[in-house]
């Protein structure tokens, strides 16, 4: 499905704020409500939208803790160990990815003691090479790109 303007107005409108009514981004957009409607609507049929959430300020909810964790894993298992790891509740993101590690993971956890609990988890896991993990000191920008 290619996106028209009138698409990528009504995306960045979203990503601003999911709770926008449908009148209030016609407003904004310069256009009908049920021509907004339509086009959100048709973008989640297509999936070009798959869904809406909130932003959550993860520290204010005992969360201090954000790391990279790079992966090297062996033997052509890589989609095997990605998904064991994908299924902790600390994980919100897993990428396969190039250079000298396999795969990057990004988690957050309460405290250094849940992440070295993870982290051992981790390197038990057959395939499991090496990990690289890098703490996030201060995160400067954790946005979504708009259109």
């Amino acid at each position: 499905m290619g996106i028209s303007e009138l698409d990528k107005a009504i995306i960045n409108l979203l990503l601003n704020d999911s709770r926008l009514s449908y009148r209030n981004m016609a407003r904004k957009a310069g256009v009908s409500v049920a021509t907004v409607m339509n086009h959100v609507k048709a973008m989640e049929k297509a999936g070009v939208i798959k869904g809406y959430t909130a932003v959550i300020d993860h520290e204010k909810i005992g969360f201090d803790v954000d790391v990279l964790i790079s992966i090297k894993v062996s033997k052509g298992k890589l989609f095997n160990v990605e998904n064991k790891i994908a299924s902790s509740e600390n994980v919100f993101a897993v990428y396969d990815v190039t250079g000298d590690y396999d795969a990057v993971v990004l988690a957050r956890f309460k405290n250094r003691r849940s992440l070295d609990s993870f982290l051992k988890k981790i390197q038990t896991l057959e395939f499991v090479e090496r990990t690289n993990t890098v703490m996030v000191l201060n995160t400067i920008k954790d946005r979504t790109l708009g259109v």
